[in-house]
Parts: structure tokens; C-alpha cells; sequence
């Protein structure tokens, strides 16, 4: 959500729930609250502050739902008035293995993965507060930016499914989430879900070749899928498992977002020059 505070300190007074100050926060005009999900008694001053929310963070690494969420919520409640509307960063993961096939809004969710099953959760809890707030859900894949490219992973010398066994995957620049979050704040509908996915259509090994050749790493090895399985690790594995490809008409019909990386040919391009500038 970083990328997106540029924008919104524009618009908003920007408040932000952090475990401890952040300097550049501060520098950014961002007013700190000092909190911790995990801790509701440390949350109560965020009752009735708030005209609009953002929610980006994730569940915690274990149980079977989201108490973080839950605690957000609780304390939202209690104070003299809501928020008139939250947005919320979910993951695609919900859908859970699709088979390669395109997957819209309306696919019910079919999390595999305990990790997914806390962010269903975390939206049925969402629904149920839209009852009384506007609630729009962002379901993002992959998430990328310079500082967010699975490098380490070629550097390590995974290896990858042969193409004909390979899951399709899918992307969205961090940068294009940001302004997905702020087109939802705006025109997100009630209670309404939206898959926030850039428009590539590739398979995972073609997302690691591009970053290979842009990078100059070798390429990652091809084997048999139940090879690979073996190779890498079980949460890695978790990953490469399902396939989906995923429909973003929604996004672009209702919330109007034109991409500024509509492919990962784009937004790897723009991390290339943001780390030269970086380095230069």
C-alpha cells in the first residue's frame, strides 16, 4: 500500500495503523497510530476515526481463520460511527486450483491451502460488516515491483515444471494494486469482489524465463511435475500447484482502472530502470 500513499495523502488525511513509528511514513504526511492486530486491547483508537479504510493486512501464519480481521472489525464497530466504506486486499489463492481454466467473480471459493482458507474467512467476515458498511474485496495474484521479483529463486537453481504439466499464473504490478485500491475507494460497489489482475497470460516457467532473460540468470531446468514437486519446497509447491487464469473485466468495467503495466513485459522493464536508478 506504500506505492498508493502518494496518491491519497492528496485527497485524504491519511491515517495508518503501525506497530511502531516509520519515519518515511511521517515524512509522507501520514499520521501514525501505534497498534497491533494481534493485540486488541492496543486498537481501541481507531473507533469512529475513520471515513474510509484500507485493509492490506494479511492473516496470521496459522488457525483456521483471520483473528486479525475479526479484531479490525470489532473495534470498527464500537465507535459512534463506521466508516462509510472499506476496501479490502484479498488473494486469489481463494479460488484455489481452477485447472487452468478463466475464473471470474462468480466462481465460488475453493481454498486448498490453510493459508487461503484464513483469507476466506477474512472475507466472510468482510460481508457480513458490509451489511452495514460499503465493502469491496481485491482478489490480487502474484503481487510484483523492483523491490518484489522472486529472483533468489533462479539464483537458487529451482527447477521448473516442463511446459505441457506447467500452471498458468497471474500478476499484478504493486503499483497498479495502489491504484486499484483508490478506484475501489471511489467507485467500488457494495459488497462486491473484484479480481485485480493485470491482462499476461502465461505459464509460471514463462514468468521465471522473462525474469531470467531480463535479469541475465540462467534459465530454470524443465522437469516432470512430480519431479518438481519433490525439489522445492512444500510452500513453494503450494503455489505451483494451481492454475488459473483470471478474468479482470469486472475491474476494468467498474472500476475503471487502466493499467500502467498491462503486462509483465511493461512492469519487469520498469523494474529494470528503477534498479539502475537506484544503483546509479
Amino acid at each position: 500500500m506504500r506505492r498508493a500513499l502518494p496518491q491519497l495523502v492528496l485527497r485524504w488525511h491519511v491515517l495508518a495503523l503501525v506497530r511502531q513509528h516509520d519515519p518515511q511514513l511521517a515524512a509522507l504526511g501520514v499520521t501514525q497510530i501505534e497498534g497491533d492486530l494481534d493485540q486488541p486491547d492496543t486498537l481501541a483508537r481507531l473507533a469512529g476515526i475513520s471515513d474510509a479504510v484500507i485493509h492490506s493486512a494479511p492473516p496470521p501464519p496459522q488457525g483456521t481463520g483471520d483473528t486479525r480481521t475479526r479484531n479490525l472489525i470489532a473495534v470498527l464497530q464500537r465507535g459512534k460511527s463506521l466508516p462509510r466504506q472499506l476496501v479490502y486486499i484479498s488473494t486469489s489463492g481463494v479460488y484455489g486450483d481452477c485447472g487452468g481454466t478463466r475464473v471470474s467473480e462468480t466462481r465460488m471459493p475453493a481454498a486448498k491451502s490453510a493459508r487461503a482458507a484464513r483469507r476466506v474467512d477474512a472475507e466472510r467476515r468482510l460481508r457480513q460488516f458490509g451489511r452495514r458498511c460499503r465493502v469491496s474485496i481485491l482478489r490480487a495474484p502474484g503481487i510484483y515491483a523492483a523491490d518484489r521479483l522472486p529472483l533468489e529463486r533462479l539464483h537458487k537453481g529451482l527447477p521448473l515444471m516442463l511446459h505441457a504439466e506447467d500452471s498458468h499464473t497471474n500478476h499484478i504490478h504493486a503499483e497498479d494494486l495502489g491504484r486499484a485500491c483508490i478506484a475501489a475507494l471511489a467507485r467500488g460497489r457494495a459488497n462486491r469482489v473484484y479480481n485485480v489482475n493485470d491482462d499476461s497470460s502465461l505459464a509460471m516457467g514463462e514468468w521465471f524465463d522473462a525474469l531470467a532473460d531480463a535479469f541475465a540468470l540462467p534459465r530454470a531446468v524443465r522437469l516432470p511435475r512430480e519431479e518438481v514437486r519433490r525439489a522445492v519446497p512444500p510452500l513453494q509447491w503450494s503455489f505451483m500447484n494451481e492454475s488459473r487464469q483470471l478474468d479482470n473485466t469486472r475491474m476494468k468495467r467498474e472500476l475503471h482502472l487502466r493499467l500502467r503495466y498491462p503486462t509483465v513485459t511493461e512492469g519487469i522493464a520498469a523494474a529494470i530502470l528503477e534498479e539502475a536508478s537506484c544503483s546509479g
